[in-house]
């Protein structure tokens, strides 16, 4: 049947039962079931795997359904669908939004060759605590890396046109707050005062608007008491009308039938009619109809809502072609990676590693003449792909010991697995140290696997799983000098070995190309040039950690002695602050084992930062759009070509509320030639300068006064005062 010309017109021919239709997407049907609801109208299915099967849905629901209406096919394409990229975690490490946008153009391309025009990707959520799993699929701890990240994945999934065979519709998650998840428990309650939600946990999402996100899936948690498939406040007069998102807002699996579970809705019907009225679209799961009778009674919905979310399905449609082609070219469609996608995943993979320790020039590695043992579990295995990533994705093409051996063919690079990711035999720790003590050089390869991280997967403890830290150990004891390399899709602790380890290198989970990348870092065919996105605390017990808190009336420093130290306390711990009685532990120092921003390279810099103009400037300039830049010189006064990334903070030093101490408002990662420097600019404007305060009616404001400005490497920085005037009376 041929759809009507425009959507308003599908509109108005539907009927309630028929639109209620268009707004649900079943969870996983089979194919019997997948085209009994394209022929009743369905608005949207998950991908059915191949080209050929989405297309059949295709033409059943063109040519069967009541209005002719196509299918969208969704589907997680979060880090790739054949060919895998880094984790998003990863990417973020990278300080550079081309590696996420080149996954995410990449992806699009394989996406939709086979049918798919709908990803529910990228994952936006301020992530401050690693025991939540969900950590590994969004770009860390800070609200600007996540913003800059996801709009650099938006805009390379849509493009600048949705309706090319390249592009599909992004989704940014989860709105909002799902990540200050209590306790790092997954799915659990969330407690967020009004300014935090919105100068932290909101700016990802108000910049993926701005990029014009094709949709926003609702989170799991409640905001202020109610759970966010129901919360109108947020999903209507925040996202909505305060920033206009005009396209789709989805729930997440299950999400709406749960707020039965929250104690919210007393049934389906009612969960239903609660999440649509609050200003959800699509209801993923598959229970606004049962058969093709609504189990909402005509009548209870505002008709203009339902209108309303309709037509931001059928305009959705329209933006994508598919009234016009909803159908793929089956003999074009993507079946795995290729050479040039390969290239890119290795490219990539490789900017995402940091290096955290190197004492005494361990890495890179000697391009010949040694005896280089790898042990650990991930010494030959490839299980690099890291959480979300489907059946069919392609495999990791080689392991770090395949890639090392075919790297250094002037060297012997043999394997053993010398622990396990979960059990203990220290038989194998005591067999790898003797071949230890032969060797000129270990690398010992150990992580988590990625079956423990992502969605579900939250951990009480952050120490390496199995008896890989005995395995750390063992090797330390021999004698021999050796670096370790980790895979990982959260921070993990490391503070029990990292005194015994001359070398660290965080590799994450690093995708398809990941063994061949970390033999070229390894073997400083690349330079590490990357930085942690996300803190490593020193213990569980400090979590959650994270680089940009708020200030405290009694902010511990470090150095100095413990003058009021009592001694009736019993553990007095190190001797880390300049009193007893400020913000600390008594048995940890003071702050993180490696802090955001950190990341070391083979090569070393000098940066030399300065103002490019006077640094003041009055209220009504900032608003009308002036920024200050701030020039950098970077230098590489070593002997191999490298990659420096300089960022830019902000401290506002008095404000109307507790400010952080200090945020990430700029960063660039700038490649260096040895002996040689180059010139880097970063600004700063109101955006940068202002906040939210607990009066969301108040709007975000910059309030005159003195604010700091540090450039620096992450380590080290300059500081200058910035001195905003107050309006001419």
């Amino acid at each position: 049947m041929k759809p009507l010309s425009t959507p308003e017109q599908i509109l108005a021919a539907m009927t309630y039962a028929e639109k209620l239709a268009q707004l649900q997407i079943v969870w996983r049907p089979d194919s019997t079931e997948a085209g009994a609801l394209a022929r009743n109208g369905a608005g949207a299915l998950f991908w059915p795997a191949t080209a050929k099967a989405t297309n059949a849905l295709q033409r059943t629901a063109v040519e069967e359904s009541p209005h002719g209406i196509p299918l969208l096919i969704g589907l997680d394409v979060v880090h790739g669908q054949f060919t895998i990229f880094p984790t998003p975690l990863a990417q973020a490490a990278s300080f550079d939004t081309e590696v996420a946008a080149a996954d995410a153009r990449l992806s699009a391309r394989e996406a939709r060759s086979t049918g798919v025009n709908w990803t529910f990707s990228p994952m936006i959520d301020v992530s401050r605590d690693p025991r939540w799993g969900r950590v590994v699929e969004g770009f860390g701890e800070d609200p600007y890396l996540n913003a800059v990240f996801g709009e650099a994945k938006i805009r390379g999934y849509q493009g600048d046109d949705l309706s090319s065979r390249t592009s599909i519709a992004a989704c940014a998650k989860h709105f909002v707050g799902y990540s200050a998840a209590e306790g790092g428990r997954d799915y659990n309650s969330t407690d967020i005062s009004i300014q935090r939600l919105r100068n932290i946990y909101l700016e990802p999402f108000k910049v993926a608007v701005t990029a014009g996100v094709a949709s926003v899936m609702a989170s799991f948690n409640a905001v202020s008491g109610v759970p966010m498939h129901a919360n109108r406040e947020m999903l209507t007069d925040v996202l909505k009308n305060e920033w206009g998102h005009n396209g789709i807002v989805v729930a997440d699996a299950g999400g709406v039938g749960e707020l039965v579970e929250h104690g919210v809705a007393a049934s389906a019907s009612d969960a239903g009619r609660l999440a649509l009225s609050a200003g959800l679209d699509v209801e993923m799961g598959g229970s606004l109809l049962s058969g093709n009778e609504p189990i909402i009674r005509e009548g209870v919905l505002d008709p203009a809502r339902l209108d309303d979310a309709v037509l931001r399905v059928l305009r959705l449609k329209q933006a994508l072609g598919l009234f016009e082609n909803p159908y793929v070219d089956e003999s074009a469609a993507a079946t795995g990676p290729d050479e040039a996608s390969l290239s890119a995943a290795r490219a990539t993979a490789a900017r995402c590693a940091v290096l955290l320790k190197n004492d005494a020039a361990v890495l890179p590695l000697k391009p010949r003449g040694q005896r280089v043992l790898v042990v650990g579990p991930y010494a030959e295995s490839k299980d690099h792909l890291g959480a979300w990533v489907q059946y069919f994705a392609s495999p990791t093409t080689t392991s770090i010991v395949e890639s090392l051996t075919a790297a250094l063919p002037g060297s012997v690079v043999t394997a053993l697995p010398g622990a396990t990711f979960f059990d203990s035999d220290p038989g194998l720790q005591a067999e790898a140290a003797a071949a230890a003590a032969e060797a000129d050089l270990v690398i010992v390869a150990v992580g988590e696997p990625s079956t423990l991280s992502g969605e579900a997967s939250s951990r009480s403890s952050l120490n390496l799983p199995g008896d890989q830290e005995e395995l750390i150990r063992a090797i330390a004891g021999s004698g021999t000098p050796f670096a370790v390399v980790l895979m990982t899709g959260r921070p993990l602790v490391v503070s029990e070995w990292i005194d015994q380890c001359p070398a660290l290198l965080v590799a994450w989970h690093l995708g398809t190309e990941a063994g061949k990348a970390i033999s070229d870092v390894l073997t400083g065919t690349v330079n590490p040039g990357g930085k942690l996105p996300m803190s490593f605390p020193r213990s569980v017990g400090q979590v959650p950690i994270y680089y940009n808190h708020e200030s405290t009336g009694r902010p511990a420093r470090t150095g100095g002695s413990l003058s009021h130290q009592r001694p009736d306390v019993g553990l007095t711990g190190p001797n880390n602050t300049d009193d007893y009685f400020k913000s600390k532990y008594l048995d940890l120092e003071l702050g993180p084992q490696f802090g955001f921003g950190y990341g070391l390279s083979y090569t070393s810099f000098e940066l030399s930062s300065s103002p490019d103009q006077a640094l003041s400037v009055a209220l009504e300039g900032l608003r009308a759009g002036t920024r200050l830049s701030f020039t950098t010189i970077v230098r590489n006064t070593g002997t191999r070509d490298g990659d420096e990334v300089v960022q830019l903070y902000v401290s506002d030093l008095l404000a109307s509320v507790t400010r952080p101490v200090r945020q990430l408002r700029g960063f660039h990662r700038v490649f260096v030639p040895a002996g040689e420097e180059r010139r880097v600019t970063l600004t700063v404007g109101f955006d940068d300068l202002g906040f939210w305060t607990n009066d969301a009616e108040a709007g975000y404001i910059v309030e005159p006064g003195e604010f700091r400005i540090r450039v620096g490497d992450g380590l080290s920085f300059q500081e200058f005062r910035l001195t905003v005037t107050p309006p001419s009376s």
